[in-house]
């Protein structure tokens, strides 16, 4: 499916909570059983903060020796070592792990903002570890829709979303008393090998208790990829990213976020 074409803008009231790539790749054990040291000389001076933490998160103040013991049966996919690179600002977080690297973004402007942060850790990994190739190529967009932000407090979901988004919502008999609606889609893209998997559906904010929605969009190929392909594929998944959101919204929705010419940043 090819979702229509739309103007390529910036929100300056940007939706989006959360931007994650991920990168897998099959297991290099080098990785988890050596200290990456000179990987991190490679990307320190973007993410000069550093910290281990298991990719199995046990409860605070459980004894070393206990969580030890709980994690050593477990499956090496799950009980390994991820190693941590975090920027100055607190934006970015770079994962390292046996079989995959990630990038995640806490505040995103722009795709090209974000390839930059990418590029020297994709080259570290490719002198130094040479992976095969990746086994998936991972691109996620979590966007949260605050209406009290945008001016649209007294505005139903309806006149936001768009029906085939809104589902119940939608629907003016009940809409109003809606509590809780959540769906799940997988879309196949235009190339025939990528998808997109969406959860969606109304979540309370945790800190304020608003009701807003989210629209969690993991776009991804997980066929295999040559390392010289990464950067084409990401492209895509990032175009088929922007396309869909629009899809999902409606005009009113759209130019309460006060979208912005891409020249003029």
């Amino acid at each position: 499916m090819a979702f229509p074409d739309a103007e390529r803008i910036i929100y300056e009231k940007n939706p989006l909570e959360k931007v994650i790539c991920q990168l897998k790749f099959p297991s290099i054990l080098k990785i988890e059983t050596e200290s990456p040291a000179e990987f991190q000389e490679c990307i320190r001076s973007d993410y000069p903060f550093y910290k281990r933490t298991p990719a199995v998160k046990l409860p605070a103040g459980l004894p070393t020796e206990l969580a030890a013991l709980l994690t050593k049966d477990l499956p090496l996919e799950i009980a390994q070592t991820a190693h941590e690179f975090g920027s100055r600002d607190e934006r970015w977080t770079l994962s390292l792990t046996q079989n995959f690297i990630a990038l995640t973004c806490q505040s995103y402007d722009r795709w090209e903002n974000f390839k930059d942060h990418l590029d020297r850790p994709l080259r570290a990994l490719k002198e130094l570890y040479a992976p095969a190739c990746f086994t998936r190529i991972g691109l996620r967009y979590r966007d949260v829709i605050r209406r009290s932000v945008l001016g649209l407090d007294q505005i139903g979901w309806a006149e936001l979303l768009q029906p085939w988004v809104a589902g119940a919502l939608a629907a003016p008999e009940i809409a109003a008393d809606v509590e809780h609606s959540a769906q799940e889609l997988v879309v196949r893209l235009p190339d025939g090998r990528s998808r997109v998997r969406v959860h969606h559906g109304l979540a309370v904010d945790a800190s304020s208790q608003e009701l807003c929605y989210v629209i969690d969009a993991d776009f991804f190929d997980d066929q295999q990829v040559e390392l010289s392909h990464v950067i084409e594929c990401l492209d895509f998944l990032n175009r088929q990213a922007r396309l869909f959101f629009r899809w999902c919204i409606t005009d009113l929705l759209h130019q309460a976020m006060r979208p912005q010419p891409l020249s003029s940043h």
